[in-house]
């Protein structure tokens, strides 16, 4: 699956409700902006399966390739979505054989820490280069690119 066209919308859960139908919620997700809502469905991929509620940091990932309702508060599909902790940052992008971001964003240095998983939870067991990653850190140097540690690496595997 390409990621080139999921935007990110960071923030915290004030209200989840019943969606379309018995399988889908909306999500209502204060922002440092307002309020965006997210229809979270079957296909949603909610990362470590965790069960999302109020208070919760969350990064919702939507593909804005998809047409949306012209309405306020806008209103996503949510493709994935993950919990952040305080001052957590996450990305989603594709890494080079460098471990840099094809947007030349962000570069990854790895630490015998790192933990480095496939998006259903597993222990991946190859090196992560040259693929789409969804990286948490928490801080970044000054430098061009950036460069962070991650905490946790979630490889998307096709």
């Amino acid at each position: 699956m390409a990621y080139e066209n999921y935007q990110k919308v960071i923030g915290t859960i004030q209200e989840i409700s019943r969606g379309d139908s018995c399988c889908s919620q909306m999500i209502s997700v204060m922002t440092d902006n307002g309020i965006v809502n997210f229809i979270v469905s079957g296909e949603t991929q909610i990362i470590d399966n965790i069960r999302l509620r109020r208070g919760m940091r969350i990064a919702a990932f939507y593909d804005s390739s998809l047409p949306v309702p012209a309405i306020y508060p806008p209103q996503y599909q949510a493709e994935l979505i993950t919990v952040l902790r305080r001052n957590q940052e996450v990305t989603l992008k594709y890494f080079d054989e460098n471990l840099v971001a094809e947007d030349n964003s962000l570069r990854l240095n790895l630490s015998p820490v790192t933990k480095i998983m496939t998006a259903n939870g597993q222990y991946f067991q190859c090196s992560p280069e040259n693929a789409e990653l969804l990286v948490y850190y928490m801080t970044t140097t000054f430098s061009i690119p950036p460069m962070t540690t991650p905490q946790k690496i979630i490889v998307m595997c096709p």
